[in-house]
């Protein structure tokens, strides 16, 4: 014990520099926005290292896995979409009926994500240089994962559905009704859907899905399967208990969706709501 005494005394100059440094720089990442963006961004990069090579590594053992669902995400894509250019097959576009480019899909792999918190997040392995920004939504093989949040150069931070702080406008597909995804369940599975009248008939099997229209995912998109549906009392609302079509715990192939009309959708909001 003297000994150890001894020998932070005789590094007591460094270790109060190091203390100082760290004082520092809680001080200047705390009191300005600016340099805390930064520091947001470079954690988002190394981060973003870190899990890219993890998932490299672990790739090797799932690799026929991912093969599989990259054609199983082709042929759905191939399914629904009217038109798919041979020139842009890493990124299909999905048109209207007069041939109009509505939306494109940009590939890309989850190379982390949680599932048991209350507010959970996936990382991608793109990002601004791919054209990634804040706002788009993200689908993957069998349904949507959430919506980005923050990107560096290489990585971006997706808001899983499966954050308590998320909510997206669906709809059910037999009736074209919409209410509002809420994961407010705790189960990394099933989420509820609200605001959905009670006169509207809903059951169970029933299949509930993107409503589109609002510059975040395009209309039908699968999000869940009815599993249960409840009358509350006093309320004129059904609590609809879904089950969600995408594995949230096992996602690895992505797609963040770039809806080319939402800047001009936006604008003439804009101009509506203000007087």
């Amino acid at each position: 014990m003297r000994d150890l005494f001894r020998f932070l005394y005789r590094i007591r100059d460094t270790l109060l520099f190091l203390l100082l440094l760290v004082v520092a720089l809680v001080r200047l990442f705390s009191g300005n926005m600016h340099h805390r963006a930064q520091a947001l961004t470079s954690s988002t990069a190394i981060v973003g290292d870190l899990y890219s090579w993890r998932a490299d590594v672990a790739g090797y053992a799932s690799l026929r896995d991912v093969n599989t669902a990259l054609a199983q995400e082709n042929a759905m894509l191939r399914a629904r979409i009217p038109y798919v250019a041979t020139d842009t097959a890493s990124s299909p576009p999905m048109v209207d009926s007069l041939g109009h480019t509505l939306f494109r899909f940009l590939p890309a792999q989850v190379i982390n994500s949680t599932v048991l918190k209350q507010k959970n997040y996936l990382t991608l392995n793109k990002g601004a240089r791919d054209g990634i920004v804040p706002g788009m939504g993200v689908i993957g093989t069998h349904g949507i994962l959430g919506v980005t949040w923050n990107s560096s150069a290489n990585f971006t931070t997706v808001v899983s559905i499966l954050n308590t702080d998320l909510s997206s406008s669906v709809k059910l597909a037999s009736s074209g009704h919409f209410g509002l995804l809420v994961w407010d369940t705790s189960d990394p599975q099933r989420a509820h859907v609200r605001d959905i009248a009670t006169h509207v008939p809903v059951a169970p099997g029933d299949t509930v899905s993107t409503r589109g229209g609002d510059g975040v995912f395009p209309a039908d998109i699968p999000v869940g399967i009815v599993e249960s549906v409840l009358e509350e009392a006093g309320s004129n609302y059904h609590l609809i208990l879904i089950r969600f079509t995408e594995d949230m715990s096992r996602s690895g192939v992505a797609y963040v969706v770039n809806d080319l009309q939402r800047a001009e959708r936006d604008s003439l909001h804009q101009r509506i709501s203000t007087p």
